[in-house]
């Protein structure tokens, strides 16, 4: 089951490097929310050092099989919300936007481009209250923990 939230437009950072392999950087560095930007992506902020491009149009989903991932992301310390790019002619495109720490682990595992922006509360308190409804941790087990606890069981 998938529950839809907010509609988002990230901004990619563009950052000239000085040095000789090179000439520039590309990161995700923010998150707003959608205001009907349009499919194309945009150029919002340039100076001699960075340019920042805004790509609108990126639902957030939250599924109930990804719930024990976004719990572990909106307890620690600086929940983030996760954006998979990929580079196309010199430019990073977003593929992906996601608050699950699993499904980025996966990504990042498989060699994609994943970086990690603050999570803005509206979201938090948003991915929290799905969590509430969604999320059942295990049960703790007690014993088994030492060979020897198994082997008094059985006498």
């Amino acid at each position: 089951m998938a529950e839809k939230g907010f509609r988002l437009a990230v901004i990619m950072e563009r950052k000239v490097l000085a040095n000789k392999w090179a000439d520039f950087q590309w990161e995700a560095v923010g998150i707003l929310p959608d205001g009907g930007f349009g499919p194309d992506p945009r150029l919002i902020h340039e100076d001699e050092q960075r340019a920042h491009w805004l790509h609108a149009g990126f639902d957030l989903e939250l599924f109930t099989d990804e719930a024990e991932f976004y719990f572990a992301n909106i307890t620690a310390p600086e929940p983030r919300v996760f954006i998979l790019w990929r580079l196309e002619n010199e430019m990073a495109r977003p593929a992906l936007v996601t608050v699950s720490t699993g499904v980025a682990a996966r990504m990042m595992d498989a060699g994609e481009q994943v970086d990690g922006v603050p999570m803005p509360e509206e979201i938090r308190a948003w991915v929290a209250e799905f969590v509430a409804g969604h999320y059942k941790p295990e049960a703790r087990k007690k014993g088994g923990r030492y060979a020897s606890s198994k082997l008094n069981a059985n006498a």
